[in-house]
């Protein structure tokens, strides 16, 4: 089932490029850039990385960003991070970016996007990996600050495809981002949200009415509201589920606890990322790897996963199709096997 996972064609919906920043790079990026860190020893980064909710991650996440300073650094995370996903067989990638993260330290808007843009470029070339950029609003800054980043980010239009809003869920329901989200959609970026994984199922009802959202990130609290499920499996609007984030951020004390095979099996559109992976413990195959250990996931649904990757992703239907084929070539090749064997 490993060799499997590894070699399923897959695509990653959920992945913010910042959380991708391993205590290894962390550390030469600091000392490159004459930064402090609170540390002195990789063990002491990971060591800190016990989590008990979204907030206290987010704390070390901001703490973590400081050291990302020139648009080589920005390259170079996100270059690093694209030769794990190739690794992964990852075919195609839409990634976010938080520009607040680094606008509100002093760094230039320009620096952070035309970083992250030559390394996707790059990977384009090297490895035919496709992709697309999302730019992630703060949800515990004002819209204000949302409206002035979506202006900055105008210049850069063939750049990012779409924009999104992530950090703290709790007490920051999406009418409160009614206006920039409308700004959003005139100007042609499509929409997604973070709702529904520590925040109530309202807040992905709230996020379709309101934001006009083309996917859903986590997510996982649908299963709360047997209504929200059957208009999500009627509609196909995607679930961007991030397993191994979900314990981590103890949404779940347990991954047998975790509801992704539910949703799957009530036919939701649900997909599995890794989120913020240098954080949580794993990239987008340790995310499939632990869900089949914990879950008992059969050939069949942990295909069906991959191809809801592609489905929910915003390639072209010619493009998914392609993938489709390649998932269901390798699942006959597996069958075949086991039949002959």
């Amino acid at each position: 089932m490993i060799d499997f996972i590894n070699q399923l064609p897959k695509t990653e919906l959920h992945l913010h490029i910042e959380g991708t920043l391993e205590p290894e790079t962390m550390f030469r990026l600091a000392k490159r850039n004459g930064i402090e860190l609170p540390y002195t020893t990789v063990e002491q980064i990971r060591e800190d990385y016990n989590f008990s909710d979204l907030q206290s991650f987010l704390d070390i996440y901001y703490k973590g960003a400081a050291v990302l300073i020139e648009e080589e650094d920005f390259y170079e995370l996100t270059k690093e991070y694209l030769e794990k996903a190739h690794q992964d067989n990852v075919k195609h990638v839409e990634i976010f970016f938080d520009p607040q993260t680094h606008t509100q330290r002093g760094i230039p808007f320009k620096k952070v996007v035309e970083g992250i843009h030559r390394a996707l470029e790059e990977a384009r070339g090297n490895y035919g990996l496709t992709s697309r950029l999302i730019m992630c609003f703060l949800k515990h800054l004002s819209e204000e600050e949302a409206i002035e980043t979506l202006k900055e980010a105008l210049p850069y239009k063939e750049w990012i495809f779409g924009v999104g809003w992530d950090s703290t869920e709790l007490g920051n329901p999406p009418q409160k981002f009614k206006k920039v989200c409308d700004m959003a959609l005139s100007e042609g970026f499509i929409t997604v949200n973070h709702a529904g994984e520590e925040g109530p199922a309202q807040y992905i009802w709230d996020s379709i009415k309101e934001l006009h959202i083309r996917r859903v990130d986590h997510g996982v609290r649908s299963i709360d509201d047997e209504l929200l499920l059957e208009y999500l499996r009627r509609s196909r609007i995607p679930l961007t589920v991030c397993p191994l984030s979900n314990i981590k951020l103890c949404v779940f004390s347990d991954m047998k606890e975790h509801v992704i095979k539910k949703l799957l099996n009530k036919g939701l559109c649900v997909t599995v990322n890794s989120d913020d992976p240098a954080y949580f413990g794993g990239y987008i195959n340790r995310n499939f790897i632990e869900i089949w250990k914990a879950l008992d996931l059969s050939k069949e649904e942990i295909a069906q996963l991959a191809k809801n990757s592609f489905e929910a992703s915003f390639l072209s239907i010619e493009k998914k199709q392609q993938y489709y084929n390649e998932i269901d070539t390798q699942l006959e090749g597996i069958e075949s096997a086991s039949m002959l064997g």
